[in-house]
């Protein structure tokens, strides 16, 4: 799998990549910026791509706005990564492609898990051989599991 991860602060990108990289296999490309990961995105064609919602200059909706007007990138799945809690901006966020939001801090042992899950409960990625494909909302995915809760639908 190849992961874009779009995120201002370099702790959060070295330790993401490290979990994904190192620990799962995955092709793992940086960007410290929304300019630079839309450039990277069209060079790199990710599987997928971890994009912070709060940066300087091109916040992370400017920069899946933009990302959509790319034909290079503009079917690539997006989980977003924040501390913010955003249920009230992810539906906003999901008309324009994002697929969930994973919140910080996450969990670096599950994240690959996480995002497989994302993929392959939104049809993005097949299920893997003997595993059933898992039919649920996802809404935000939280380290803890009392966080995981979604809202009620109203």
């Amino acid at each position: 799998m190849k992961v874009l991860i779009i995120d201002d602060e370099e702790d959060f990108r070295t330790v993401a990549s490290s979990c994904l990289g190192l620990l799962n296999g995955a092709e793992v490309f940086e960007a410290g910026s929304g300019a630079e990961g839309i450039d990277l995105a069209c060079q790199e064609k990710p599987d997928v791509i971890l994009l912070d919602l709060c940066m300087p200059g091109m916040d992370g909706k400017q920069t899946l706005r933009n990302l959509r007007e790319r034909p290079a990138a503009s079917d690539v799945p997006v989980i977003f990564c924040t501390t913010v809690g955003m249920f009230e901006q992810f539906e906003e966020m999901k008309t324009m492609g994002a697929l969930a939001v994973i919140t910080k801090p996450f969990d670096p042992l599950k994240l690959y898990e996480q995002i497989n899950t994302i993929l392959v409960t939104a049809g993005k990625m097949p299920a893997s051989e003997g595993e059933e494909k898992v039919q649920y909302k996802l809404v935000e995915v939280a380290c803890d599991p009392e966080e995981n809760v979604p809202p009620p639908d109203e």
